[in-house]
């Protein structure tokens, strides 16, 4: 005799009484239905709050675009992205409020940004309205404006350096390559 089963109408034949505390994960559940023991164990606890899906629990605020590994952007003018995430080659101008560069990845442009953490290669004219942060892995070359900058052991920062964001501040500016030393980041003078 076939018992008709709880889900899309399959028939699942009848499995033989288990002694209770054995535990079986084929066959049909013994959570009380008709010809098994309503003692048995169940195989496992049904989670009943995981069961309904829900909605994305965390909503990022804003446009993000990631380029992914292995993928060339090449020409292009990025606008209205409140993100950028670059894992493989980007070359293009932008004018944004957070860049995160991937240690594989590598910016080639121009860019204004408010943050930028910089684990891969940028290339270029960039202008960090708020903080530059470079990690160990990180290599910043060209004509380089900041608010506020954090430069790991390790970290590379080399070009045209200018504390600021305004084009009328008077700045200290560098050509030498900055390198943090013996684990503590580095601060550019102003």
């Amino acid at each position: 005799m076939a018992l008709q089963g709880p889900f899309f109408g399959k028939r699942d034949e009848p499995t033989p009484a288990r002694a209770p505390g054995s535990s079986s994960l084929g066959g049909t559940s013994s959570l009380g239905s008709a010809g098994t023991s309503s003692t048995a164990q169940p195989a496992f606890a049904p989670a009943a709050p995981a069961a309904t899906p829900s909605p994305v629990a965390a909503v990022e605020s804003g446009a993000k675009l990631t380029v992914g590994p292995n993928i060339k952007l090449k020409g292009v003018e990025i606008t209205d992205c409140d993100t950028l995430v670059v894992e493989g080659t980007v070359e293009a101008t932008m004018n944004s409020r957070v860049i995160q560069i991937a240690e594989q990845g590598a910016f080639k442009g121009s860019a204004e940004i408010d943050i930028a953490e910089v684990h891969g290669v940028f290339d270029g004219n960039l202008t960090v309205r708020q903080k530059l942060v470079i990690f160990s892995t990180g290599k910043v070359t060209g004509k380089i404006r900041y608010g506020k900058i954090v430069i790991e052991e390790g970290g590379q920062l080399s070009g045209e350096i200018t504390f600021g964001t305004s084009g009328d501040s008077a700045s200290a500016s560098s050509s030498s390559k900055t390198t943090g030393a013996k684990g503590e980041p580095v601060a550019v003078p102003a």
